[in-house]
Order: structure tokens, then sequence, then C-alpha cells
């Protein structure tokens, strides 16, 4: 609260705030947490575009999914491609959204197309579902 006041005062963020509201078609908010398990993120060298992911995870226990999220995420910080993993304490419930930086949109779909690891796949399939 008091950070919240503190932007009510301040005069750059209420001119911000007028223009972006302009745009704004929706707003969701959610309370994260960061996995026990993520690495601590590290400096990344030159402009990235940061990506945002967000899965939906089948209703289980948060315990049950950060196992196979532990297990899958293994195959993906060899190369950095994930800064950050988190799930949702309050809002929207079974919700992760892993962030990462890309160099660019070519490479990210360079990436995308690349095997993830058999592991990958199998832990991930157990925490998602197809929609």
């Amino acid at each position: 609260m008091d950070c919240m006041n503190k932007l009510k005062k301040n005069k750059e963020y209420l001119q911000f705030q007028r223009e972006w509201t302009q745009v704004l078609l929706s707003r969701r908010n959610q309370l994260l947490l960061k996995f026990s398990f993520w690495n601590e993120p590290q400096p990344r060298v030159g402009p990235n575009i940061c990506e945002l992911r967000t899965y939906k995870l089948k209703p289980v226990t948060m315990i049950e999914s950060g196992n196979n999220w532990a297990r899958a995420i293994k195959y993906r910080q060899g190369n950095q491609e994930a800064v950050g993993g988190f799930f949702s304490q309050v809002g929207g419930l079974y919700v992760v959204p892993i962030s990462g930086p890309i160099k660019t949109c070519s490479l990210r779909r360079r990436i995308e197309t690349l095997p993830k690891g058999k592991g990958w796949v199998e832990n991930v399939y157990y925490t998602v579902p197809l929609e």
C-alpha cells in the first residue's frame, strides 16, 4: 500500500497511467511465486526480446506439477533459454508463467523447431492439458 500511495503522488506515473488506459483492453492480476528449483536469473548480453509463455496446468497439486516441471526444465536450462518460472498463488490457479530472452524472432522460430529432448515432452505432458 505504501508503494501505491507513493505512485498516486507521482506526476510522471499518473500521466503514464492516463496514456496506457487509453489502449488497455483488459487486465488481470496474479501474485506469483518462483519455483524453488529454478536457477537464479543471469544477466544476458545485448538486446533481447523477452518472451512470456503461460501454461495452464491440469488441476492437480502444485507439488505434483512442480516435480514434473523440475524434471522437465533441466532439458531447457542448458542453453539459457528460460529466465524464470513461477506459479500462481493468488489469481488464476494452475497457471505457470515462464519468461526467457530471445535475440530475434527468427531465432525463436528456429528454437521451437528443435527437438526438446525426450524428457521435456514426457514431463510437460503430465502437467499441461492439450487445449
